[in-house]
């Protein structure tokens, strides 16, 4: 069957208190969705953010962020007032997240609504008996980072940080209450999301959920279970996560993620991937893994390194991490991340798990050579996007194109006489009309937005993630024109 959707993320929707939340306005697009004749929702990781405010680089792989938390649905609850709520400054640029107005104002009604719910007879036991044992552990792990005042582990005193029985037994008991605390966000994060998510379900639109291969360095995964890592036998990394010189940056990209101990892994079945995409199908209906290629092979960067030119290529675990995990879920719904510079063994392992790849338009004008990326070169079994939230939009891109590669962009789509500020419905309908079983467009791009509507710009930090939608911006002529064009190609 034919299909079609939307790039969306949770933090871009429209919401009264400066981020994008499970509140009405997500329901409210989910009943756009459903009018526009789409079937998907895809958003990026739902994962607490850290400094950086990047969804890729999480306090842990096992909990949501606490800034979707629906303020709303608490005054609901009695735990907070609207005069709380409205008394607070999230910032009054309804285009733009200010992450931190929103970090020094949503935590303290956060604990307000903590300290009411404590007193109307609930205990912090009570939340934890409804998370998992990872939650649990994210939950203690932010506690002992608030106590180090922000610190990442590799940070704290050595007994803490090598996770000394007698020291780790005072501290729980020390920070029970603040452990609690954030127990009582994720049970409310796990509800309201779960309750959002039915919704979707109800209106028949799946949610496509994302998971970043590797985990943050600060995060309740690597303190907790260092064996997973390539530490040494002082947990400090030998070798970190990037990405090798390519069109997006000369010297490479140095992510800094601590890489996986593969052989460990093997030797326990894949145990914590197991927990992990037993986790994120609960929060999903598909799974788009990124950076795919890092199981067949990964870019592996001596810790310490300023730039990612020195790394090398490493062998990953290939098929055999999906043969067992087919083996314990059955059939996976997964798309596989596969963009960038594709080894033979790379095609090879996405071909033999029979997960679709991605395909990216605006990585298909490329004068200089022929690219797979064109439509004529798909098979069925892909996703299509116009761009993801790496690139710039497509009226951005198409904006700053050499004179080349917009002729060949003209002559492949024959649309000379297309104004400009009508351009990006052009490549939606390209997209749309490939053979790919799936067409996913982000939001920007059937709005016609510029490149001010860019969701990240790689290797770049502090402008990023921070676009946001429109209450109403999707009008109704925009979404009867998605419906139209999307039963045209056959994906309603």
């Amino acid at each position: 069957m034919r299909e079609c959707g939307m790039l969306l993320p949770v933090a871009s929707l429209p919401s009264k208190y400066g981020i994008g939340a499970f509140s009405k306005e997500a329901y409210e697009f989910i009943d756009t969705l459903k009018e526009a004749g789409q079937h998907y929702w895809q958003i990026l990781p739902l994962g607490p953010t850290s400094y950086g405010d990047s969804p890729y680089q999480s306090f842990s792989a096992f909990a949501g962020n606490p800034y979707f938390i629906d303020l709303d649905r608490l005054v609901e609850e009695g735990l907070l007032t609207e005069e709380e709520c409205d008394a607070a400054d999230f910032g009054d640029n309804p285009r733009d997240i200010d992450y931190g107005k929103i970090y020094f104002n949503r935590f303290p009604l956060l604990r307000r609504a903590y300290e009411r719910w404590l007193k109307d007879g609930h205990t912090a036991a009570e939340a934890r008996e409804k998370l998992w044992p990872e939650t649990v552990e994210y939950s203690f792990y932010m506690a002992v980072k608030n106590h180090y005042k922000g610190k990442s582990w590799t940070e704290w005193d050595e007994d803490i940080r090598l996770q000394k029985r007698e020291a780790m037994e005072q501290l729980q008991y020390e920070l029970a209450d603040e452990a609690g605390f954030y127990a009582f966000l994720q049970m409310k994060f796990e509800e309201q999301w779960s309750a959002l998510k039915s919704y979707a379900n109800e209106k028949g639109i799946r949610i496509i959920g994302d998971i970043p291969i590797y985990v943050a360095l600060d995060s309740a995964d690597t303190w907790y279970h260092p064996e997973l890592f390539q530490f040494d036998e002082n947990r400090v990394p030998v070798a970190v996560a990037g990405c090798p010189p390519d069109g997006f940056s000369a010297t490479g990209q140095l992510w800094g993620n601590p890489l996986y101990q593969w052989e460990y892994h093997g030797k326990t079945g894949y145990q914590w991937w197991m927990r992990r995409m037993e986790y994120s199908f609960r929060m999903y209906d598909v799974v788009r893994v990124d950076h795919f290629r890092g199981f067949d092979e990964y870019y592996s960067i001596p810790a310490g390194s300023e730039t990612a030119i020195h790394g090398t290529w490493e062998k990953g675990p290939g098929i055999e991490v999906f043969q067992k995990m087919q083996e314990k879920f059955g059939k996976l719904d997964i798309i596989a991340e596969d963009l960038g510079f594709l080894t033979p063994s790379v095609l090879k392992l996405v071909k033999d798990t029979g997960f679709p790849g991605m395909k990216v338009l605006e990585f298909a004008f490329d004068s200089r050579e022929e690219s797979d990326y064109l439509p004529h070169n798909y098979t069925t079994n892909c996703v299509v996007y116009t761009g993801t939230h790496d690139n710039n939009t497509i009226r951005g891109w198409y904006e700053e194109m050499d004179e080349a590669d917009r002729q060949l962009s003209v002559d492949y789509m024959n649309n000379a006489h297309t104004p400009e500020d009508e351009i990006h419905w052009d490549f939606v309908r390209l997209a749309l009309s490939s053979v790919a079983k799936l067409a996913v467009i982000p939001v920007q791009d059937y709005l016609g937005l510029g490149g001010e509507a860019r969701i990240n710009t790689p290797s770049t930090l502090g402008e990023n993630w921070r676009w946001r939608m429109l209450s109403g911006e999707i009008t109704d002529e925009i979404a009867v024109k998605c419906r139209k064009m999307a039963k045209l190609y056959g994906r309603v």
